[in-house]
């Protein structure tokens, strides 16, 4: 099978299509037919070399977190049931024609729903649910999406939306910016302006009282500025490390920080019922991924560089197969 190989940790550079053999469930275990493999900015940190605590690679690895697609076969005391049976798949690998995972890292995608569409939901899907649920929006109040048109970000603004609150979006672009304004957004304003926290402020009415910080690092320390006092503030943004507001300025306040990554990844019960609500939700139209950017498995890298430079809107996703396999997707 044809697959992506990361030969050490470094750049983009470092992934490579390669020929591996194809995989062999054993007991417990199935081999999934990858329709579309999940891409995330996890994915560009870990081929990096960081997180080795947290999520331990070592090289030569095939990245990836899962995706969608079709199981081909299943592995002694598996329920027969599943063979053929269209899944989404969330296990330690992706970017390959063929993954083996455990029957507990697989879930049935609706009829109905695109195997692309689900794949799409396969880790944004989770986060945007398990950071929906800390942050519990209310109707008629405001809340401020930042990093508003990726993955996650695009699923959180029309779940606030959905919640009757009230959204402000904060994103680099105007393509992005459009984006979260068809989505629901009420105001929207571009974070790399200075004033864009004083913008923020202005519209709220004295700052909003939740905000999801989707960016981290120096960027979402400084988001808490736009909360109103006795706001929660719920991070979960990476791109340039994890932020750090000053908590002993949010105590004075009465600001709750929540960072529900300091904690670790949800167990896997969790993860299983984030993920059957998500596909859930998207069969019934409720919540609907933005994917924004697709790629042929051996361009992988090309993936990386664009959510490196911030180029991608919505979500990022590897097709595997030929054009007439996916037209079947």
């Amino acid at each position: 099978m044809r697959a992506i190989q990361a030969a050490s940790f470094g750049g983009p550079e470092v992934l490579a299509l390669v020929d591996l053999p194809d995989p062999v469930p054993g007991p417990g275990q199935v081999t999934v037919g990858m329709a579309a493999a999940d891409v995330i900015f996890l994915d560009t940190l870990l081929r990096g070399g960081w997180g080795q605590d947290v999520f331990p690679r070592t090289p030569p690895y095939v990245p990836g977190g899962g995706g969608a697609g079709e199981v081909l076969a299943i592995g002694d005391g598996v329920a027969p049931a599943w063979l053929g049976r269209r899944v989404v798949v969330r296990t330690g690998t992706g970017y390959a024609e063929q993954v083996v995972a455990g029957e507990g890292e697989i879930m049935p995608v609706p009829d109905g729903l695109a195997s692309a569409t689900a794949a799409a939901l396969v880790h944004d899907g989770v986060t945007a649910l398990n950071l929906h649920r800390l942050g519990t929006p209310r109707k008629g109040e405001w809340v401020l999406v930042s990093a508003a048109a990726g993955g996650a970000g695009t699923l959180l603004v029309q779940l606030a939306v959905d919640a009757g609150a009230r959204v402000v979006a904060a994103a680099s672009s105007d393509a992005k910016r459009a984006l979260a304004r068809d989505l629901g957004a009420e105001v929207v304003v571009d974070y790399t302006r200075t004033d864009w926290i004083e913008q923020v402020r202005e519209a709220t009415g004295g700052g909003a009282a939740l905000v999801y910080d989707g960016a981290g690092g120096a960027l979402g320390a400084t988001t808490v500025d736009a909360l109103a006092d006795g706001g929660r503030f719920v991070t979960y943004g990476i791109a340039d490390g994890f932020a750090a507001p000053d908590r002993e300025s949010a105590a004075r306040r009465g600001i709750r920080l929540l960072m529900p990554l300091m904690d670790g990844p949800p167990d896997q019960e969790t993860v299983r019922e984030l993920l059957g609500l998500a596909l859930e939700h998207a069969a019934e139209g409720r919540l609907r991924p933005v994917i924004g950017a697709t790629y042929p498995l051996e361009r992988a890298a090309d993936a990386h560089r664009a959510l490196a430079a911030r180029t991608t809107v919505g979500k990022s996703l590897l097709l595997i197969g030929s054009e007439e396999d996916r037209a079947l997707r």
